[in-house]
């Protein structure tokens, strides 16, 4: 087995991996935002499409901590990536062909009980290949690319809806399935680690894995968990409401939620690029406090004006926001179950409470939507932050531990690896 501590996009599977990211930005998640604004201009209404959103939030949440489980255990990550973007795929081909209760319940419900090992599978061979000291540097690369992919992916999506309709976007999903498929069978299986793929490379002295109960007796992680329940439920449903909110007024639901977006995943890649030198500069904690703030900023900003301008500063601080979230978070769980072997199971975990708080937000904003109209909703999803900036002040230093064998000069210094 070779050493997985790799220098850059020199080797051939770090390459697929990042090939992998930039395709699975769209094909792990089927229609994705594309959803609401393409139902919303078929006649269904905020509450039907919260409740959707919600259904397929508990699903996920429901499958996701035992695919986390079956990740630790598996040595087939890239067969788990595989399966689930050839269902997706499937299931977003059936809703655009007949958008009835069938498809769009139906097939969402499977999106998201599939969809949710990919997360999982993906931090696992991620781990896999590069080991801890690299991870950090390598989830922001991660990050980089599948956010670059969405940007393509979007303005393709445009483009494509504007010279071919619905047609087009068929054409594109089925195009970028297939080569996600490709890039995860170019990894070389040789090369993953699947002792460090479950957080063993450091051992903490017991003999093998730990059991499951080093979860629930994990401070960090249950604190981590609820911070972050509480970051989703305020900020989950305010691109979605944005989406349908434009998509009707403008009747162009394809190409209004690819501007929308589009300007996040922007902001995305630019988090994605300075992550590293904020976690290695500040410290990893600094990271969870800037996203956390943004997120009242961002529903006040929504909630006090009407016109399409407000999209940009309203994304751009969702990029900032939920992109240096979704590269804290597993940092954060493979530096608070490092030498357990349980990381890929504990992430599920994660993933699975903060779901609880996305899921049931979907719920809240319909409804709040239906009573006092977008801008209510989005006051009051954004004002949910301040509870979130509190759990994590509460609780940071065990949400946000120092790196193991770090320096102590520079408690979130890393092993540097070559851009």
């Amino acid at each position: 087995m070779r050493s997985t501590l790799q220098t850059g996009l020199t080797d051939r599977s770090l390459v697929a991996l990042a090939v992998l990211n930039f395709f699975l930005a769209d094909a792990r998640d089927g229609l994705g935002p594309f959803l609401d604004g393409f139902l919303a201009t078929h006649g269904w209404s905020p509450m039907t499409l919260g409740f959707i959103a919600t259904l397929g939030g508990v699903l996920g949440m429901i499958a996701t901590p035992l695919f986390g489980a079956w990740v630790d255990a598996s040595k087939r990550k890239r067969t788990l990536i595989i399966i689930p973007v050839i269902l997706v795929t499937a299931a977003a081909l059936w809703t655009l062909a007949s958008p009835g209760n069938a498809s769009v319940f139906g097939g969402q419900s499977a999106t998201a009980i599939v969809g949710a090992v990919v997360g999982p599978a993906l931090m696992g061979l991620t781990l896999g290949l590069v080991g801890e000291k690299a991870f950090s540097r390598q989830v922001s690369r991660n990050e980089f690319w599948n956010h670059l992919g969405n940007v393509v992916s979007l303005a393709g999506i445009y483009l494509a809806t504007v010279y071919f309709g619905v047609s087009g976007v068929i054409g594109l999903m089925i195009v970028t399935a297939v080569a996600a498929i490709l890039a995860a069978l170019a990894i070389d299986p040789e090369r993953i680690n699947h002792n460090a793929a479950r957080g063993l490379a450091h051992d903490d002295g017991a003999p093998g894995p730990s059991g499951y109960s080093v979860l629930v007796g994990s401070k960090g992680l249950i604190l981590l968990a609820v911070t972050l329940m509480i970051f989703h439920f305020g900020n989950a449903p305010i691109s979605r409401l944005i989406a349908q909110d434009f998509s009707i007024h403008l009747g162009t639901p394809f190409q209004t939620t690819a501007v929308t977006t589009g300007v996040s995943q922007l902001s995305m890649i630019v988090m994605a690029l300075a992550a590293p030198f904020l976690i290695r500069r500040f410290g990893l904690a600094t990271v969870f406090l800037i996203a956390l703030l943004a997120l009242p900023i961002r529903g006040a900003i929504a909630g006090s004006f009407s016109n399409f301008a407000v999209i940009y500063p309203v994304q751009i601080l969702d990029g900032v926001g939920a992109g240096l979230i979704g590269i804290a978070t597993p940092i954060a769980a493979e530096r608070i179950l490092a030498g357990t072997g349980r990381f890929n199971v504990g992430l599920a975990a994660v993933m699975t409470v903060q779901g609880i708080g996305a899921s049931l937000s979907n719920v809240v904003a319909g409804w709040l939507t239906d009573v006092g109209g977008y801008g209510l909703a989005y006051w009051v999803h954004g004002g949910v932050a301040a509870l979130a900036v509190a759990a994590f002040l509460a609780g940071r230093k065990s949400i946000a531990p120092s790196q193991k064998g770090a320096n102590k000069a520079g408690d979130d210094r890393e092993i540097p690896v070559a851009p």
